[in-house]
């Protein structure tokens, strides 16, 4: 399948399932020396593989790109193996990490995929300058990581990994919410 192709794709998956609203997260995947990322304010609805923006591991950032397009950078730069990465919303994977520095999974899944994930605190005006590197550090050790009260980063050799690390983790929030609710955690 065509990168591009799978990329829209999968950023469809992750408005369709709930972990982004129509307007927001983003994604890239990585070709060599390039990478594509979803443009700045693109709509989950009706992206095409024709709105996507080049950047390359140069530093070179294409016009309209993400404004998490520098953070993705950084990702790549930070690990050469990583092919893609995926930023949602998920309200589960956000809300169980508002109070905490990680996020321990308590169901089995969760445990088997992530022994903890990263909760970075990231002052919103200082977002643009700090979280590239924040981020990229966090993804250069863990699969997952969370900005507290924002989203979901996910990094992986590929779409379909980074995307089931996103949905693990987006279960294992809402299992956990659910356990507190009936008092079992």
């Amino acid at each position: 399948m065509n990168l591009k192709d799978d990329l829209v794709r999968h950023y469809h998956w992750l408005r369709q399932y709930g972990l982004n609203d129509s307007h927001s997260g983003n994604a890239s995947v990585r070709n060599g020396e390039t990478f594509w990322i979803t443009p700045t304010g693109c709509c989950a609805d009706t992206l095409s593989s024709g709105d996507l923006v080049e950047c390359r591991l140069d530093g070179v950032i294409g016009q309209g790109a993400s404004m998490d397009a520098r953070l993705h950078l950084a990702v790549y730069q930070s690990n050469s193996e990583t092919r893609a990465v995926l930023h949602s919303h998920g309200p589960y994977s956000v809300a169980m990490t508002m109070d905490n520095e990680e996020f321990l999974p308590a169901d089995f899944e969760g445990q088997l995929y992530f022994n903890r994930v990263p909760v970075l605190t990231i002052p919103y005006d200082q977002y643009v300058a700090s979280a590239p590197r924040l981020v990229a550090e966090i993804l250069a050790e863990y699969p997952i990581a969370v900005v507290r009260g924002h989203g979901v980063y996910a990094s992986a050799d590929s779409l379909n990994l980074a995307y089931k690390w996103t949905c693990s983790l987006e279960l294992s929030a809402k299992t956990a919410f659910i356990a507190q609710q009936a008092g079992k955690i």
